[in-house]
């Protein structure tokens, strides 16, 4: 039997559809990875599976029970869950061991010896034995978050949800987290992780969700989404591409308005001025060319500029209606200084390619 399934989950806040009809299955030992832009109903949907957040439609059940059903004891099914904030959410005027205790005493039945018994256990696990006494306002963050992970344990969930747990930690103390995430994991704990993340979800998770358009967008194993995502915004988040467009319909274009924006776009993303004047040149000399020998009286030409932050590779991809024409069919030995723009390209252009299909030109090649 599956630990969660949710069937055609939305949610919208008045006029906001954040989630536009979630469909998820998740099997017992299963460690699933949430990973997509701000915004993109992550959060939301951890909120809603837990009913924090109410849906305006779908169904939810944990571990067999319609959490989402007429009149049924919410707090009960939810005690299959536990849940790790961004921020820690510890009750402050107790001291760690009372954080710890105090609920599976009150709703589990457990005797006061066995719950501290249980609560010493698992703060042997994360390293805090010596902080059991001690009140949240003097633990670092990341021991917060930890004793918040130990409290979720207390309850015995068949599920843990975590939502984005290293977001509002100091640098230095995510890794302490983060190593206490992949112990579960080898714990074979079903879990649930919004995460920023990205080398982390990789490590631990076995499936990723990419959430985008308010929906599960594109989802597999790690090595797919990360080393061969198939959807243009999971490879766009992925490489963490950046975009610049330009669209010219005639001759008389506004060369300056291009260059301009092609300026804006490389300090934006902080491209190096040599970087900058090559990409404003290659597309300047590139455009020329095709103007002077592809283009009719009807001028349509696109111009996308893609840079990649991860590996700092810049793509220019660029359509052109008209006659073929290949501003790059050129070899060396053939230029000379009536062909300045060619020579400007050929330097400037690796992994060159030219299709012509349906009276348009295609050209695609990354900037030296």
């Amino acid at each position: 039997m599956s630990v969660i399934e949710v069937r055609g989950l939305r949610k919208s806040f008045g006029k906001l559809e954040v989630l536009r009809g979630i469909d998820l299955t998740v099997e017992a030992g299963e460690r699933i990875a949430i990973i997509g832009g701000s915004g993109c109903g992550k959060s939301v949907f951890l909120r809603c599976l837990e009913l924090l957040e109410i849906p305006n439609a779908g169904q939810i059940f944990i571990d067999g029970q319609e959490l989402t059903a007429q009149g049924v004891d919410i707090d009960k099914i939810r005690r299959s869950m536990g849940m790790v904030w961004q921020r820690f959410n510890l009750f402050t005027h107790m001291n760690v061991m009372k954080n710890l205790t105090v609920a599976p005493i009150k709703l589990l039945g457990m005797t006061p010896d066995a719950a501290r018994q249980r609560a010493m256990e698992l703060l042997a696990q994360v390293g805090l034995t010596s902080k059991a006494d001690s009140y949240p306002e003097f633990l670092s963050g990341g021991q917060q978050q930890r004793i918040a992970i130990c409290r979720s344990l207390m309850m015995n969930p068949k599920v843990i949800l975590f939502d984005e747990p290293t977001s509002a930690l100091d640098p230095t103390m995510v890794g302490e987290v983060l190593a206490v995430i992949r112990m579960l994991a080898k714990q074979d704990l079903t879990m649930i992780i919004v995460t920023h993340e990205m080398n982390f979800a990789r490590e631990v998770a076995t499936r990723i969700l990419f959430f985008a358009d308010g929906t599960i967008y594109e989802q597999g194993t790690p090595a797919q989404i990360f080393d061969a995502p198939q959807r243009p915004k999971t490879v766009a988040f992925i490489h963490k591409q950046k975009y610049f467009s330009f669209e010219i319909d005639e001759r008389a274009f506004d060369l300056p308005k291009m260059q301009g924006g092609i300026q804006t776009f490389a300090e934006k993303y902080g491209l190096s001025v040599r970087r900058t004047n090559r990409l404003q040149l290659c597309c300047e000399e590139l455009i020329y060319a095709m103007l002077d020998n592809a283009c009719g009286d009807d001028v349509k030409i696109s111009l996308d500029v893609t840079y990649s932050e991860v590996d700092g590779n810049i793509e220019i991809d660029f359509t052109c209606a008209g006659k073929p024409y290949n501003p790059l069919d050129k070899t060396f030995d053939d230029l000379d200084e009536e062909n300045l723009g060619a020579t400007i390209l050929h330097n400037l252009a690796q992994n060159f390619t030219h299709e012509y299909s349906g009276g348009v030109n295609r050209i695609r090649f990354k900037l030296v």
